[in-house]
C-alpha cells in the first residue's frame, strides 16, 4: 500500500469539507493550544518566583518567633529576643556564619518636606545589606555603631525617595518623621524590585535596635536573618543555628520548641512543588477538551464512513483489501488530529508570548510541551479512529454498492 498516496487522499478528503474539518479540529486545537499556554506560563510564573526567592539569598537562614507543633498550643510570637541574634553573631560560640540581623517590622507613615507616604519600617540589624544582597546607590547602610547606639538614621528604597524628595533628589543628610520621631537619612538603596515577599524599593531601614525601643516598645524581635558562610552547608549550619537556639532556649524537648528554622533553599523547593503541581492538574484540565475533541473527530470519521459507504464498495469491487481500507480511514483521523495540533502549537505558543507582554512573568518556549502535543495529537487520532475505521472495513462490497 502507498502511504503517501493514502495521505495526500485523506487532505484531499478533509478538503472536500473544510469547514466540517475545521469545526472537528477545533476541539484538538483548544486542547493543544490550552496545554501548551498553561505550562509555558507555569514554567515562566516558576522562573519569575524562583529568581525572586533567590534575590534573598541563596544562604539564607531565617529564625522566626513562635511555631506550631502538632497536639500542643502555639507558641508564644515573642519568644525570639535580640539577645538571640547577639549570640549568633558571636562567631566564637557558633561558626560557618558571616551575618546576622534581628528584624521587626511594622507600617508607619513617612513625613518630609510636606509630603507623606505610608511604607514599610524595617528595624535591621548591620548586616541585613549583606544576607539579603541589598545594594547601596548613595550613602551608606546601618553600622553596627548605629545599632548599638539607638542611632535615629535611616535609609530609604528607591521609591520612597521618588514619592518624597521627587525623582533625581539626593536625601541624604535630610530629615524625616515616623511616628513623630525624627531620622536623619544616611542611605539609599539600589533599585532591585519585588521579592514576592516584600519590596525593598518601597522599605525604609532603621536600625533594630531604635525600632524596638522608640517605634515599638518591644524586648522581642520576630525574626532573625542568617547568612551562611558556605551555599554548599546551608542544611547543616540550619541544624547549627536549630541546636544553639535551642540551647540558649534551654529547651531540652524538641516538641516545646517555641522557634522555627528554615532556610532560602526550603523556601524554593516549596515554591518549586507548589508551582509543578498546580501546572500540572491545569495542564489535566485542559486535557479534557483533548478528550472532547477526540469524540467530535470520532463522530465525524462515522458520518463520513455513511457517506463514503459506495466508495468504499467501489475500492473492495476492484481489489482493496480490509487492511487498505482500515489504514485508509485511520490515517485521514491521524492526518486530522495532527493537522489541529500543529495549529493548537501554532495558537498556544503566540497566546504564550502575548500573555507574557501583559504579564511580569518571562515568556519560556518549552520543546517537551510541543513534542508532548504532537504525541498526544497522534494518539487521539489513532484512538478514536479506530472504530469508523474499522467499522468502514468491515463493510460488505456488494452492500456497500447497493447503500442509496
Amino acid at each position: 500500500m502507498n502511504y503517501t498516496q493514502t495521505i495526500r487522499s485523506a487532505i484531499r478528503a478533509l478538503r472536500g469539507n473544510i469547514l466540517r474539518t475545521i469545526l472537528t479540529m477545533l476541539g484538538i486545537i483548544i486542547g493543544i493550544a490550552s496545554v501548551i499556554l498553561i505550562i509555558s506560563l507555569g514554567e515562566g510564573a516558576n522562573s519569575s518566583i524562583t529568581s525572586q526567592v533567590a534575590s534573598l539569598g541563596s544562604n539564607m537562614i531565617y529564625v522566626r518567633a513562635g511555631a506550631q507543633v502538632a497536639g500542643r498550643p502555639p507558641t508564644s510570637s515573642n519568644s525570639l529576643k535580640y539577645a538571640d541574634a547577639l549570640a549568633l553573631a558571636d562567631k566564637t560560640r557558633i561558626g560557618g556564619i558571616t551575618a546576622v540581623s534581628a528584624v521587626v517590622s511594622t507600617q508607619a507613615e513617612i513625613v518630609a518636606g510636606g509630603q507623606n507616604k505610608n511604607a514599610t519600617i524595617q528595624g535591621v540589624g548591620s548586616g541585613h545589606a549583606e544576607i539579603n544582597s541589598l545594594e547601596i546607590e548613595s550613602g551608606e547602610f546601618i553600622t553596627a555603631e548605629d545599632e548599638s547606639g539607638y542611632a535615629r538614621v535611616a535609609v530609604l528604597g528607591p521609591t520612597i525617595v521618588n514619592d518624597i524628595f521627587g525623582e533625581g533628589a539626593n536625601p541624604i543628610g535630610e530629615t524625616i518623621t515616623l511616628k513623630s520621631r525624627s531620622f536623619r537619612i544616611i542611605g539609599v538603596t539600589k533599585a532591585k524590585g519585588s521579592s514576592g515577599f516584600s519590596n525593598p524599593d518601597e522599605t525604609v531601614y532603621i536600625p533594630v535596635t531604635t525600632a524596638m525601643k522608640v517605634l515599638l516598645g518591644q524586648d522581642s524581635v520576630q525574626t532573625i536573618l542568617v547568612n551562611a558562610q558556605d551555599s554548599k552547608k546551608v542544611d547543616e549550619t540550619t541544624a547549627a543555628v536549630k541546636d544553639f537556639l535551642l540551647e540558649e532556649h534551654k529547651i531540652t524537648d524538641p516538641t516545646l520548641i517555641d522557634f522555627s528554622v528554615g532556610s532560602s533553599k526550603d523556601a524554593l523547593s516549596i515554591v518549586n512543588n507548589v508551582t509543578g503541581l498546580l501546572t500540572a492538574l491545569l495542564a489535566g484540565i485542559a486535557g479534557i477538551s483533548l478528550v472532547v475533541g477526540g469524540i467530535g473527530i470520532m463522530n465525524i470519521m462515522l458520518v463520513t464512513v455513511t457517506e463514503r459507504t459506495k466508495e468504499i464498495g467501489l475500492l473492495k469491487a476492484i481489489g482493496a483489501k480490509r487492511k487498505d481500507i482500515l489504514t485508509q480511514f485511520l490515517i485521514e483521523a491521524v492526518v486530522l488530529t495532527v493537522l489541529g495540533g500543529i495549529a493548537g502549537i501554532i495558537i498556544g505558543v503566540a497566546f504564550s508570548y502575548l500573555a507574557t507582554l501583559f504579564l511580569p512573568i518571562p515568556f519560556i518556549f518549552q520543546p517537551t510541551a510541543i513534542i508532548l502535543a504532537v504525541g498526544v495529537s497522534t494518539i487521539v487520532g489513532v484512538v478514536f479512529g479506530v472504530y469508523p475505521a474499522q467499522k468502514a472495513a468491515k463493510l460488505s462490497p456488494i452492500d456497500a454498492l447497493r447503500f442509496e
